[in-house]
């Protein structure tokens, strides 16, 4: 008998009692970065969705597209500007985020799960005034802030057996306003007004690391606040940590952050007892830790 078939049917018998914490619930996973580039890695994430839909898991997927929108725009030759960093976001911009998040990125995610068997549908933060957003800063033009989420939508998809995939591009208190959404925003939101079990914010990194560079695989919300205030937390982990902080404030159980490059990721966070990247949570875990 071939080790690796014994290795892979022992994987799946400890794996029970993950496969019975998690049938029912509801994750939310913010997908982005490197992965999304790369075709084998989009074909890897969705079968993981697929997988994780088929053992009875809610996904919802929420993604970015930073890179695909930068490339369109100087391809339009449409100029940025920025302010203290980050771009404004102006008329003609926020079209070319629509078009591209709504579009392109959103309908290569859904022909992906498609094709793996499952049977998803893409929608944005527009769908059913699913997100509804004010301006972040003033000076940084059509960049939002959810004030208003309306999620049942979302949950007559999953009762239909169907996989949410959305883009993060909301509307306004306006008639005909457009907001670009910040990806992780978007996804915390989201869980928070699911009441999410887990949001899992797919990253480039390892997750949360300490002072000497390791990664905290466990922490409290108080630990998070006291890494920030100490500088420990800093630099691009800052919005990931407060979209947690937010998300567990709002009902989620527990947020990851979880290096997306990892091959299947989010089912070794959800289905293993080693996990992966960094759990933030203020309650204990459900499922027995074996000894």
């Amino acid at each position: 008998m071939n080790r690796d078939w014994i290795a892979t049917a022992r994987t799946l018998s400890e794996a029970l009692p993950y496969l019975q914490r998690y049938s029912g619930a509801v994750v939310v996973i913010k997908f982005g970065g490197n992965a999304m580039g790369d075709d084998k890695a989009m074909a890897d994430f969705a079968r993981d969705i697929v997988l994780m839909r088929q053992v009875g898991v809610n996904p919802v997927v929420v993604h970015g597209g930073g890179p695909m929108i930068n490339d369109l725009l100087g391809k339009l030759g449409i100029e940025s500007n920025f302010v203290r960093g980050k771009r404004v976001t102006d008329k003609a911009t926020v079209e070319v985020v629509e078009m591209v998040l709504s579009g392109l990125v959103n309908k290569r995610i859904v022909q992906a799960i498609n094709d793996q068997g499952g049977r998803a549908v893409g929608l944005s933060g527009k769908d059913d005034d699913m997100i509804v957003c004010e301006a972040d800063d003033p000076e940084l033009g059509f960049v939002g802030r959810p004030v208003e989420m309306n999620v049942q939508v979302l949950r007559d998809l999953f009762n239909a057996g169907i996989i949410p995939v959305v883009a993060p591009v909301a509307t306004g208190m306006a008639d005909n306003e457009t907001f670009n959404v910040n990806g992780d925003t978007a996804a915390g939101a989201i869980a928070g007004a699911l009441k999410a079990d887990r949001l899992l914010l797919l990253t480039d990194v390892a997750g949360v690391k300490d002072d000497s560079g390791e990664v905290v695989t466990q922490l409290t919300p108080d630990q998070v606040r006291d890494m920030t205030a100490k500088g420990v937390i800093a630099g691009g982990m800052i919005p990931k940590t407060e979209t947690a902080l937010k998300a567990i404030e709002d009902g989620v159980r527990a947020v990851v952050i979880l290096d997306g490059r990892l091959p299947n990721a989010s089912l070794l966070e959800l289905f293993t007892e080693h996990g992966a990247g960094s759990i933030i949570r203020s309650t204990e875990p459900s499922v027995k830790p074996r000894r």
